[in-house]
């Protein structure tokens, strides 16, 4: 194992490089990165030396780590994998690892069924799963949802220190509505994730409007030294997102009672998997059920409705009754429209 927490941080930032095959990287860009990471997760502003580069380099290539990592230099000059799919992130696990992570396991179920420990349940069986499909090697028994492609998720890990180490960020954002990007001063606050999408949420600037960006609309990112971070001292997330479904939060508006009608084909899904914590049943019927939910109107309401448009319908309030059956007048005019067109 690595000697220390350093080193660990060192071998996974020539393992990002080297990795990076859209760049040629010498030894003393390697340096530079490595040196710049150091002072970027823990503070570190001596520098490292091209020695311990070099050295690091050895370690990761020998078997002493289990790494046997296959780098090669380019023209007597520049590093890189000589499999371009290798990564100190993807070696085998050894058997002695195999036994801690099946200690970890194992104490860490012990505290599944405490209250203070249920966000741990969903990250026990993940590692639960991944330990005993690499001792019996087959393949994983529990699928979570996942989806490796969205754009951003590369930024969690900076965005995560950044909260940790109270640091300010520079950010290049463009969201959907705007024609250009935008670099500006933004201070995460927390990190909120809603149907497997990504969001940083925190204020920006001098403001004090909360904004919820989404990760995939960042462009470029990294902490900003020259500004002093602004703290959260008003809101918790708990309470934040208590009135809404989804990440849009309208500061002012009040929650409404939301009526809905649910087919008895959409019902059971509807009891077993609430809408919102607020849910309540009004009235059954042979039709179906008749519900009752207390949120903001917002962006995630509708495509939650609209998304059952055929099982659920909109009692009251009228304007959001009014609002869903315009986008589905909608809906059915284009399909109409590409029938004309297709006749």
């Amino acid at each position: 194992m690595p000697a220390n927490r350093n080193a660990l941080v060192r071998y996974k930032t020539i393992d990002a490089c080297l990795r990076n095959r859209k760049r040629k990287w010498t030894l003393e860009d390697l340096v530079e990165k490595v040196s710049d990471t150091l002072y970027e997760y823990e503070g570190i502003d001596k520098g490292i030396s091209v020695r311990t580069i070099q050295a690091d380099i050895q370690m990761m290539r020998s078997d002493k780590l289990g790494y046997f990592a296959p780098i090669i230099v380019i023209d007597k000059k520049y590093y890189t994998y000589e499999d371009p799919k290798y990564s100190i992130t993807n070696i085998p696990i050894s058997n002695a690892d195999l036994g801690r992570m099946n200690e970890a396991v194992e104490l860490l179920k012990q505290f599944k069924g405490f209250s203070h420990f249920n966000q741990l349940n969903e990250v026990v069986q993940k590692l639960e799963d991944h330990v005993y499909a690499t001792a019996h090697k087959q393949h994983t028994v529990i699928n979570f949802e996942k989806n490796e492609n969205l754009k951003g998720l590369s930024y969690l890990d900076l965005l995560y220190h950044s909260i940790i180490q109270k640091k300010a960020v520079k950010m290049t954002y463009q969201s959907f509505k705007a024609h250009e990007a935008n670099t500006f001063t933004f201070h995460v606050w927390w990190l909120k994730e809603f149907k497997n999408r990504w969001f940083a949420v925190g204020v920006r600037g001098g403001q004090k409007i909360v904004n919820n960006l989404a990760l995939d609309r960042i462009q470029d990112l990294s902490l900003d030294e020259t500004m002093d971070y602004v703290e959260n001292e008003v809101y918790d997330s708990e309470s934040y997102y208590r009135d809404i479904i989804g990440v849009t939060v309208s500061s002012g508006l009040q929650a409404e009672e939301i009526t809905l009608f649910v087919t008895k084909e959409e019902a059971p899904y509807m009891e077993t998997k609430p809408l919102h914590h607020t849910q309540r049943i009004l009235e059954r019927n042979e039709e179906g059920i008749i519900l009752q939910i207390k949120v903001q109107i917002n962006f995630e309401l509708e495509r939650e409705i609209l998304g059952s448009a055929d099982r659920m319908q909109v009692i009251s309030p009228e304007a959001l009754k009014k609002r869903i059956y315009a986008r589905l007048h909608k809906g059915t005019q284009n399909y109409e429209r590409i029938q004309l067109v297709q006749s």
